[in-house]
């Protein structure tokens, strides 16, 4: 089974993986550029006493001729310099014994200490015949040795020996201590690697306790906003999806509490003229002709009453499914109103007053029934005088206003007006109406991307708002 390491011991291993790795690259850069740097001074150094041994050794033979040979000189001269191993190399009989080769390897004619097999072939003779010197590493007996071979004179050559034991020990040393430093910054960068994946995770495990309670139906769980790194964004996230999601479900809820409000609203209204309709049924068979002549006219009034529901009720269902079309064409709303008005309240001599360019771009079948239902609410649950007034003094948009003198709205009836079935105590004592109409007329209003208002102001006070040329909305 693979291992998969949880958030906290995640984080804590890749910050220690990068503390490592980072420590690990920056001591192996500083080690290799200060041994460089080491060795290129000590290298540095070597070569110069080996160039001003040199030039020494030569002028000691120019200023001395007390000497057999060039090569007992030069000997002489480098015997005075205590503490330096050296060789000499000779290839010209005439400066003194000449060097012999054995195992690949020259025999100094002349020295100090014991180096047997130092002085290969292949490095001497690379160095005959031009002016310089070379330089080269070898193992000793008595550690690492850097040996620089050059001309003291024609085919004598000096080569001479320093221990790179004191540097060796030098970077030995350098090494330890830039080990301690990278595990010390190890464990430093493990402890903060710890305390930062405690932090995230008391965060994450708040996070995840958040979303558990709102999942168990908390929905007035939230996330504390902390700084502005990516998790202050998920809690900021959380806390508008956890918004979101809480009005959602209130208005499910909400809807739920409608639905069942509304099915009972229907079964009740259907009820009343069913009833009526099955009494004035029973009657029809009566001898009397007068009792036949009024249950016939109560069956036919009945049906209407019921005919009227079906329809209002259709109407509220294309509602919504958003299936309710929207037939805009140029509208004369002083004209439109005043026929509604005829329609709605014949006989009444309610005057429509109009004040401005009233014509809009709606649908008249829709624009009417708002009117309508407008005014026979007036008529029926208010008093007269009703006033009614189509404004277009506004650039772009007309109102319509229904006034009457009645007692006006209660309050606890007023938010919940246009809300279905909803009605006053004096309609429920009246059989005619829905109590869809106010209803059906806020919605037509949405459609039109307008509004529909109700105000207490010596009476009942609507107003229905709409854009002149709004003709698409979103239900």
């Amino acid at each position: 089974m693979t291992w998969r390491p949880g958030l906290r011991a995640g984080i804590v291993l890749t910050v220690v993986v990068v503390t490592l790795v980072t420590t690990v690259t920056m001591a192996l850069t500083t080690y290799h550029l200060q041994a460089g740097a080491t060795r290129e001074r000590f290298t540095a150094a070597a070569q110069a006493a080996f160039d001003s041994d040199t030039q020494q050794a030569h002028q000691f033979l120019v200023r001395s001729t007390a000497f057999k040979s060039v090569v007992d000189g030069v000997a002489e001269y480098m015997r005075a310099r205590l503490g330096l191993t050296w060789a000499l190399v000779n290839f010209t009989p005439t400066s003194g014994p000449v060097s012999v080769s054995r195992d690949g390897m020259y025999l100094p004619v002349a020295g100090t200490g014991s180096f047997p097999g130092q002085l290969p072939v292949s490095e001497v003779d690379e160095i005959r015949g031009r002016r310089g010197s070379v330089r080269y590493t070898v193992d000793t007996p008595v550690g690492s040795q850097l040996v620089i071979v050059g001309e003291v004179e024609p085919g004598l050559l000096l080569a001479e020996f320093y221990n790179t034991r004191g540097i060796d020990s030098e970077l030995a040393t350098l090494r330890t201590r830039l080990a301690a430093v990278a595990v010390l910054i190890a464990l430093f960068g493990s402890a903060l690697g710890v305390l930062a994946a405690r932090a995230i995770q008391r965060r994450v495990r708040t996070a995840a306790d958040a979303a558990r309670r709102f999942g168990a139906g908390e929905l007035a769980t939230r996330l504390p906003v902390q700084g502005r790194d990516e998790l202050a964004d998920l809690a900021g996230s959380f806390n508008a999806m956890a918004e979101r999601l809480g009005e959602s479900i209130e208005q499910l809820r909400l809807k739920d509490q409608q639905q069942r409000r509304f099915v009972a609203d229907v079964a009740h209204d259907l009820r009343t003229p069913l009833a009526s309709m099955v009494a004035a049924a029973d009657g029809l068979h009566s001898p009397d002709a007068g009792d036949r002549a009024r249950s016939a006219e109560l069956l036919g009034s009945q049906a209407r009453r019921l005919g009227g529901l079906v329809e209002d009720l259709l109407e509220m269902s294309r509602f919504d499914a958003g299936a309710a079309e929207l037939r805009p064409e140029v509208v004369d709303l002083e004209a439109l109103v005043s026929d509604a008005v005829e329609v709605s309240a014949p006989g009444t001599g309610i005057p429509v007053r109009r004040v401005g360019d009233v014509v809009v771009l709606g649908d008249p079948r829709r624009l009417h029934t708002i009117v309508r239902n407008l005014v026979t609410n007036a008529v029926r649950h208010g008093a007269p005088p009703v006033d009614v007034t189509v404004d277009g003094t506004e650039t772009g948009r007309v109102r319509v206003t229904v006034a009457d003198s009645g007692p006006g709205l209660p309050d606890d009836l007023t938010p919940v007006v246009f809300d279905r079935f909803v009605r006053g105590d004096r309609a429920r004592s009246r059989t005619e109406g829905s109590g869809l109409g106010l209803a059906i007329a806020h919605e037509n209003a949405r459609l039109h991307g307008g509004t529909l208002e109700v105000a207490n102001v010596g009476g009942a006070v609507f107003t229905l708002t709409v854009p002149r040329g709004a003709v698409e909305h979103m239900c």
